[in-house]
């Protein structure tokens, strides 16, 4: 099972360079349809934990990203030292009806939609998303 980690900054200008690592590592190995919804659950992941997790926080704090694919399935997860939170409390209190025209607030409800499994855990003071999609 080839695996595959990336070390960013706490800034949003890293999200090139996360999505060119995705590209770099999958090479093909996905569905079309797979692939684009992969690449929007990596950089929502990766945005929420910059504008959120580590909002306030030193731009050179790592966000740690691992990737793990397997046959039928590639395994997402990423890490920040943000306060923990309960994922899904915090989906269940969303608007079930995503609004289009606010700036923010849309992310989590996505990566729910799109990801076949989608979990947070709290490990050695880090946050971890884990995002599962499947083929």
């Amino acid at each position: 099972m080839p695996n595959s980690s990336l070390r960013a900054k706490t800034d949003l200008s890293e999200l090139v360079r996360v999505l060119t690592w995705f590209d770099e590592f999958t090479q093909s190995s996905l569905p079309e349809t797979t692939f684009m919804q992969c690449q929007t659950l990596l950089a929502e992941g990766f945005t929420n934990a910059v504008r959120h997790a580590h909002q306030s926080k030193a731009i050179d704090l790592p966000i740690d990203l691992e990737l793990q694919l397997s046959e039928q399935q590639i395994e997402m997860r990423i890490w920040d030292y943000g306060e923990p939170f309960d994922l899904l409390q915090k989906v269940k209190s969303l608007p079930e009806k995503v609004d289009t025209n606010s700036t923010g607030g849309r992310g989590l409800k996505l990566l729910e939609q799109i990801a076949d499994g989608f979990s947070y855990r709290r490990d050695n003071q880090r946050n971890c998303l884990v995002m599962i999609k499947q083929w």
